[in-house]
């Protein structure tokens, strides 16, 4: 009779910590936007992310609003392939690996990863190809937006949302898929623009290469997600 209740005892405990940390995660979660929205967003507005200014051709279009900011750390993956001149190139288009976080009770918090990966959920009429589209996932409720460039600038140091010369582009992204969490997660999942700004690093290559090899070049950029306006 002790021994089943003592095995009793430890399954009750073991569920209460359990949930204990469900609910510490759950909590965290529920935060995370409210925590990303405050670093970003000035004294007298809480809760609101407020992008910095930039030019016309990057500008989200009216009706969309940022509601989440991802401070990324990453890297840019080239190839070089083969070119029409006979010397082999880099291809100027990357394959991204990055963690973006946000600033949760003054420390760094991971809230999504950005990779490549297929359209699992395309948007009406959105041929998916085989490469793959650029991805964002949430880290907490794996919700996921894929999405494609619709403009980009070089960066300028005149242009305060893009000033490091010789990064990558800033760019406007258009979500051309989104799909909730496998528990009904949406921190992503109704994204319809995503802005790459204040980009460091991540540019092609310069040097010479040979057919097939691969060079990972460090980047960072600031990520602002928009979806419709309420």
């Amino acid at each position: 009779m002790s021994y089943n209740l003592s095995q009793q005892t430890k399954k009750t405990a073991r569920v209460r910590s359990l949930f204990g940390a469900a609910l510490v995660l759950a909590c965290a979660f529920g935060t995370v936007t409210h925590a990303a929205a405050q670093s970003t967003t000035p004294p007298n507005n809480p809760g609101v992310v407020t992008p910095p200014p930039v030019p016309d051709t990057i500008a989200v279009p009216a009706g969309n609003s940022a509601y989440l900011v991802g401070h990324a750390f990453g890297s840019q993956g080239y190839t070089c392939l083969p070119t029409n001149t006979g010397a082999p190139a880099w291809n100027p288009t990357a394959r991204p690996e990055a963690t973006l976080f946000t600033d949760f009770f003054g420390q760094q918090f991971q809230i999504i990863t950005h990779f490549q990966s297929i359209n699992a959920n395309p948007n009406q009429g959105v041929t998916v190809p085989l490469s793959g589209n650029a991805t964002w996932q949430g880290s907490l409720d794996s919700s996921r937006v894929w999405a494609v460039k619709m403009k980009g600038i070089d960066p300028d140091p005149n242009v305060e949302s893009c000033p490091n010369t010789g990064s990558i582009q800033c760019l406007l992204l258009q979500s051309v898929g989104n799909k909730k969490g496998p528990t009904g997660g949406n921190l992503l999942a109704k994204t319809t623009f995503i802005q790459r700004l204040n980009t460091s690093g991540g540019a092609v290559p310069t040097t010479a290469c040979t057919v097939g090899q691969t060079q990972l070049v460090p980047y960072r950029a600031d990520y602002y997600f928009f979806r419709k306006s309420e």
